[in-house]
């Protein structure tokens, strides 16, 4: 496996890896190498699990919410030599690779050094349009991450809207779609009480694509109309100072706080003090924080990007609104300040959704595809099929 990100290091996509990998780990028969990117400045060997290595090269990172342009090239130029040693020492039958940038990169690069098939999972931000901050790379990148699509032996999305966009940008892909899960019994229900002010929770890197700054603008109308309310902020990111100026500019800053990272273990306490999960984000492609927020029984206020509609259930569990409407927001927030019966309502409903997406589901899928790439006898012995 490959992926520049894994807990602590990275957002969404190193948290969904490390679920799908406890989940392989119990697998007779199957052997994983995960090269991921170091915190520090050495290489580092750990044991996840069962017949799982992780193994971090070593990219100075400076930011362990968010890998820099230089980050993600030195990861792959030292994530390619890594595998082609640990393919030497014991050849692997076939390759994932969490992302086209740039562990796609490195994962196209041994199909043809070494002929290893691989399973590309596409991350967002790799899709051409999907992020305003890296529109001047996109026209540069495209070419190559076109090609990265094609070597692949099977190319997985989360959601239809996440493939739709491929589709734009290259017509005629097969895409495998896979949703992303979720624990539930890690998630409590939130138990959303009457009294005391409306209490929002956004669960997101703090960068311009998640869209705080508009949530920061519906806190202060809402404010203005008398009523009380409070919005947690749990992330860190590059637009951390511009979040805090803005709040306090605009007379907030008391009612806005930045929470900061907050360890996987601790998460689920955050959701169960809040009222209502919101994430205005430009683009996602399957949000795991709504679908945490679905677990604790909280209603989401979400903006209609990629898996959206997917989670959440317009009227019924939440409302899905246009990207960059504060009024919007400030509109579909009012309501659950005067009626938190409501909210409770749609919480429910929304954790009774949240059933539907299984990390266990999503772990046979990945195995499926394992299986047709590179078969496993049914007496699989375990030093069987490595990835």
């Amino acid at each position: 496996m490959l992926n520049n990100e894994f807990p602590p290091l990275g957002g969404g996509t190193g948290t969904v890896n490390r679920a799908i990998l406890a989940r392989l780990a119990a697998v007779p028969g199957l052997e994983i190498d995960l090269v991921t990117a170091a915190l520090g400045r050495r290489a580092e060997r750990e044991h996840f699990a069962g017949r799982v290595c992780v193994y971090k090269v070593p990219v100075n990172n400076q930011n362990i919410h968010h890998s820099s342009n230089r980050e993600l090239l030195t990861y792959a130029a030292r994530a390619l030599p890594a595998a082609l040693r640990l393919h030497r020492a014991a050849p692997y039958d076939l390759v994932f690779a969490w992302s086209a940038v740039p562990a796609g990169g490195v994962a196209l690069a041994l199909r043809r050094l070494a002929g290893l098939p691989y399973i590309l999972r596409v991350c967002g931000p790799d899709i051409p349009g999907f992020e305003r901050r890296y529109g001047a790379l996109y026209p540069l990148l495209t070419p190559t991450i076109k090609a990265i699509w094609r070597g692949a032996s099977r190319l997985v999305a989360k959601c239809q809207g996440e493939a739709d966009m491929m589709l734009a940008v290259k017509p005629g892909l097969r895409i495998d779609l896979v949703p992303n899960g979720v624990e539930l019994e890690a998630f409590p229900a939130a138990p959303i009480a009457d009294g005391g002010p409306l209490r929002l929770i956004c669960v997101a890197r703090l960068i311009e694509r998640k869209g705080q700054h508009h949530l920061i603008e519906a806190v202060r109308r809402l404010a203005t109309e008398g009523l009380d309310v409070q919005l947690e902020l749990v992330g860190e990111g590059d637009a951390r100072q511009a979040n805090e100026d803005l709040a306090r500019r605009l007379g907030v800053a008391e009612r806005v706080v930045f929470v900061g990272y907050v360890p996987r273990e601790q998460i689920a306490a955050h959701y169960a003090a809040a009222h209502v999960f919101v994430l205005p984000s430009y683009n996602e492609g399957m949000s795991v924080a709504t679908l945490e927020a679905m677990a604790a029984g909280l209603p989401s206020v979400v903006t209609r990007t990629g898996g959206a509609g997917d989670l959440v259930a317009e009227g019924v569990t939440g409302n899905i609104i246009p990207w960059g409407d504060a009024q919007a927001l400030a509109d579909h927030l009012r309501p659950f300040a005067h009626d938190r019966a409501l909210a409770r309502r749609m919480g429910e409903q929304a954790r009774a959704r949240a059933h539907g997406f299984s990390w266990e589901t999503a772990a046979e899928r990945y195995l499926a595809m394992f299986a047709e790439l590179a078969p496993i006898a049914r007496d699989a012995q375990p030093q069987g099929q490595r990835l």
